[in-house]
Formats: C-alpha cells, structure tokens, sequence
C-alpha cells in the first residue's frame, strides 16, 4: 500500500513538472517542396517561373527537379508541448532538436531571418555561378556590400549594393582577401576602390578592432556578398525560404533550361546540397526530413550531398532511391543514368 501511494506521488508529482517546465526542444519535419522546373508564387500572388533566364536561348524542361526544405515547430517564445515532442519522437518523418542549436542564444528572431535571407542570395548567385562556369560562359566574382553593421567604421561611407573593386591598390575578387588586407594594416586607414551605380569612387575607412578567441582582428562593419558579373540574367524567385541548402538544385534548374532535352528525362528527381562557383556541393541541415518530404511529393530518386551520408544510412523512407553527390559533376552523372535508363548500380550510394 505505501508502494503504491509513493509511486502515485511521484507520478503526479513528474507530471506537475511537465505541465509547469517549458520544453527547450522545437521539432524539425519536413517542409514544402519546390520544382525548380516549374513555378512559384511571387510575393503579390501572382504565378511566375521559380527560375527565368534572359539574354540566352531557354528550352522546355519537363518532369521535376525538386529542391526540399524543413520547417521548424516551435520556438523561445512558444515551444512545443512535452505531448507534441513525444509524438514527433516517434515519427522518422521528424526531429526532436535542443532550442539552442535551432535558435542560438542571444539571436534574435529578426537577425536569424536575416542571416537565412543572406544565406539564401548567396546560394543563389553561387548556384548561377557553377552553372554558367559548367556550360562555359565567362563568369567573373566580385565582392558587394550586403549591408552596414551597427557601429559600422563604414558609416556614411559604403552603401549597401557597392561593389568593393579593390583595398589599398590591390584588386579583390574575395571577402577574405579583403579581410587579409584590413587586418595586415592593424587599424591603418584602407583606401577602397568603389564600384556605385557605375561609377568609380575611392573611399577611405578606418577599422576598428574587436577581440575575438584571444586575437585583435580589425573591421570595418560590413557585411558583404561573394557576388558575380553574370553574361546573361538569371533571375530565381523564391519568396519565405532561407538558407543555402537549395543550391544545387538552383544550378541543375539553370544548366536544364538553358540545354536542350530533359536533364533528368522527364522524371521527378529530388535533391539537396549547398554548391559553390567550382561545383562542390557541401552538406546541409535536417537531410532525414527532406527524404520524407521528396518521398510525399511524388519522387523516386534523391540527390544527396555526400558529406550527409552518415545521416542518411539507415533512414531512406521505402520507394525512395538515394545518390551520393560530391560536386556538381556528380548529379549530372546521376541524371544522366536516370534519363538514359544507365547502370544506376554503378552510380555512388550512401553506405
């Protein structure tokens, strides 16, 4: 009998905890999917094409090339019920995350969504990048303003949307170039080559040093785009979705409208993986979800970023077919297989 009052005690006593506790856990599932072949709708409601290009010849494409997506249940100010995470604990088709590792301590809302909406730009200008480099076209880098930091030494001086041709005489086509040659000065005056609107300006800012794991590094306050002089205009419209995962989907979208035939042979072929100029796809967050996601959208096959493997053995949904994809090459060679019927056996696997 005194057993049995105990464990009723501790049993009330566990799920008063659980009703007053709030959760420090959010719940990551799969989010819309996207074709990269088809079209979207802009921000005033209106259906356009999620990738238009001007000043080339365009083809029509047919089937899907789907790029995936997670969304994020819950957050600091309304986390997820303890019955919500127990349920989302149980579904493959979920994740169960710490807060923290969803929305960094001392981050605020605003400044993730910024940060996503960054990421999501220069994942764009990076997958165009790759795309045009492969099909041959001459794409030259350079860096551009994003925006001003608070307290910027750049204040009043850059704009957002300059293009920084070169520091101290010296031409830059790289953020970390620029970064070098600030810090090489150690607080000295940097005289800045401005490209405005097409015209040429020179600019003189000086940095300001902040202490960062143990060393003084030197700033000037701007956070800045690896951006491109493109030969044509490719124009990718995706309103409300952040991050840099969906590039090298982007870059098969592009390479696919601008050649002739079906890249993907009229299938529906799903993938993620973030991809810079030189066609190297990089790993991405929440690869579990988007299987799942690809697998309710209609897709057989998934293109997955190699670096991902570890998260994929042992969690393909049934009916879903998996490749692994280093570089840009790689996916070609996979749809390639997947058009011409090829020796899918042969292409690399997550194993």
């Amino acid at each position: 009998m005194t057993v049995g009052i105990w464990s009723l005690t501790v049993a009330l006593f566990a799920l008063l905890a659980l009703t007053v506790l709030q959760p420090s856990f959010v719940i990551q599932r799969p989010g819309p999917v996207f074709n990269t072949l088809g079209s979207v709708q802009n921000a005033d409601g209106k259906e356009v094409p999620l990738i238009s290009i001007s000043g080339a010849e365009t083809y029509p494409t047919e089937g899907a090339l789907d790029l995936l997506t997670v969304q994020v249940v819950g957050s600091r100010e309304r986390a997820p019920s303890w019955f919500e995470l127990a349920l989302a604990w149980f579904d493959p088709s979920k994740a169960v995350l710490p807060i923290d590792d969803v929305f960094p301590q001392g981050q605020s809302s605003e400044q993730r969504n910024q940060e996503s909406a960054v990421m999501m730009v220069d994942s764009q200008k990076e997958a165009t990048a790759a795309a045009l480099t492969h099909l041959g076209y001459d794409v030259k880098a350079m860096v551009r303003v994003y925006s001003l930091t608070d307290g910027s030494a750049a204040k009043g001086i850059l704009q957002p949307d300059d293009i920084i041709r070169a520091a101290n005489g010296q031409p830059i086509t790289e953020t970390d170039e620029l970064r070098a040659i600030i810090n090489d000065g150690a607080g000295a005056p940097v005289e800045l080559t401005v490209d405005r609107g097409g015209q040429t300006l020179t600019e003189t800012v000086t940095p300001t040093s902040r202490v960062s794991d143990g060393k003084t590094v030197w700033l000037i306050g701007v956070s800045t785009l690896h951006d491109y002089d493109f030969p044509i205009d490719v124009t990718i419209q995706l309103d409300n979705v952040g991050g840099p995962s969906a590039g090298m989907m982007f870059a098969l979208g592009i390479i696919d409208t601008l050649t002739e035939g079906e890249l993907n042979g009229g299938e529906q072929v799903a993938g993620t993986g973030t991809i810079d100029a030189s066609g190297t796809v990089g790993p991405i967050g929440g690869i579990r979800q988007k299987m799942y996601g690809a697998v309710g959208a209609g897709a057989d096959w998934f293109l997955a970023p190699d670096a991902n493997c570890d998260e994929v053995v042992g969690h393909i949904p049934p009916g879903l077919r998996v490749f692994s994809v280093k570089t840009l090459d790689d996916a070609l060679t996979a749809l390639e297989a997947i058009r011409s019927g090829g020796d899918l056996d042969a292409l690399p696997t997550c194993s």
